[in-house]
Formats: structure tokens, sequence, C-alpha cells
């Protein structure tokens, strides 16, 4: 299974998003697109450097026991002691890697963002979408998931550090899928000058709705319709600038 956005699970980490358990070791994600997509959201921080080896381990293992937590428990009882307990490391690294929870959650979505699947390529504007759709769909209706994105949303109404890890991690997957749209308007399915973004937000934001307002199943039926939805505001030139 293949998600929108996945804290790592499972000893070698999972499959981009996979929110199931488990120990199974993924792919990541083609790394020139997720780069780039990084680069034009503004998300690469001047002199960051990926770590690797025993450091990159340490990461993995407090980043998925830091979803873990958030996922069972919330932001409000996120605690670095714990989390610490829970991947098997000194309290002494997290807190001097991390320092403040949330710290910690920037981390994890810009994990998620570079573990997350790349965008899906048909040809068909109807396709791509619902594809995408249908991702999110995916992502949210899952346990895991589903709590884990209601936990960090509801961090980042109160914390602007949070706010803007989580404002970085959609502006990269809205890049992401952006270019199905655009590659639409160049085969003439859609008017010139539409906004490409704001269609593929179109797409989530029913799905977002019924996760965090009316408690309504983010299913297959409802993915579809807001894929469809979008498509059709598209072509009658909803979104053009």
């Amino acid at each position: 299974m293949t998600s929108e956005g996945s804290a790592s699970e499972g000893s070698a980490g999972v499959e981009p998003g996979n929110a199931g358990p488990g120990p199974a070791g993924p792919p990541r994600v083609e790394t020139s697109r997720v780069e780039t997509s990084r680069a034009e959201a503004g998300s690469v921080e001047p002199g960051r450097v990926r770590p690797g080896g025993r450091t990159a381990r340490v990461r993995e293992s407090v980043l998925r026991a830091a979803g873990d937590a958030l996922a069972e428990h919330g932001f409000d009882r996120l605690d670095l002691t714990d989390v610490a307990r829970r991947a098997e490391v000194g309290k002494t690294t997290v807190y001097r890697r991390w320092s403040t929870p949330t710290g910690l959650i920037a981390d994890l979505l810009d994990d998620m963002a570079e573990q997350s699947s790349p965008r899906t390529e048909t040809g068909s504007l109807p396709e791509d979408l619902r594809a995408n759709a249908r991702l999110v769909a995916t992502t949210l209706s899952d346990p895991r998931q589903g709590a884990l994105f209601r936990s960090v949303i509801a961090a980042a109404t109160c914390d602007p550090r949070t706010a803007e890890a989580l404002h970085r991690f959609y502006a990269i997957r809205i890049k992401e899928w952006s270019g199905c749209v655009t590659e639409a308007v160049e085969r003439g399915e859609l008017p010139a000058g539409t906004d490409a973004d704001e269609v593929i937000r179109a797409v989530s934001a029913p799905l977002y709705y019924r996760l965090l307002a009316s408690g309504d199943p983010v299913d297959e039926a409802a993915a579809d319709r807001a894929a469809g939805a979008a498509e059709a505001a598209a072509r009658a030139g909803a979104y053009v600038n």
C-alpha cells in the first residue's frame, strides 16, 4: 500500500506511506523528483545534510517512535523521554538533536514528505486526479496514519513551527502532483492559465474535511467524487488565474 505521507515503521522502515505493522523494508521515492519538489516548495534548508550510518538509524527509530506516540496519544501528550524509551535510544540523544516536541514533529514531517509516493502518470487527467484522491483517502482512512495526521494538524493550529513544517509538507506534495494538471493544460484538456496547484488542493480538500470536521467516511467513493468535482470545475475554468 502506498501513501500520501508516512512516518517510518518497522525495523527497516516501510514502503512509503505503508501504515500497517510489520518489518517490510521499502524502496524510497525517486530522489530526483522529491528533491526537485522540495526545492520548488522552498523547503531545502541551507547547509542541511541528511545523516548516514548509525545516525540515520537512530533518526529512523526516533521518528518511527514519535509517529507511534502521536498516533496513540496526540500532540499534547508527546514526550521526548517517552519517545526515547520507545526508540530504545538515550534520551540525551533525543534532547540534543530535537530539543522540543515541535522540533521532532518538524523533522517527522520532512521525513514523511521524503518517503511519500511519487505521483501516478497515466496520461489522462481524470485518471491522474482519481489516483491522487485515492492515495489521500487511503492514507487518511488508515487507523495509524489518519490519527497521526489529525494530531499533527491539531498541533499546527497552535504552534508556528509545526505549522511551518506542515505547510512545507503539503507544498511538496502539491508540487509533486501538480504536474499532471500542467500536462493536461498542454494537451488541451484544460483552459490555458489553469492554476495547477489549486486543482490539486481541490481534490484533497473534501477528504480532509471528512477526516477533521464531518466524520464521514474517507473511502474510495468519496475520493472519486472529489476528483470528479475538481476535474469538472477545472474544465469549466474555475481555477484559471
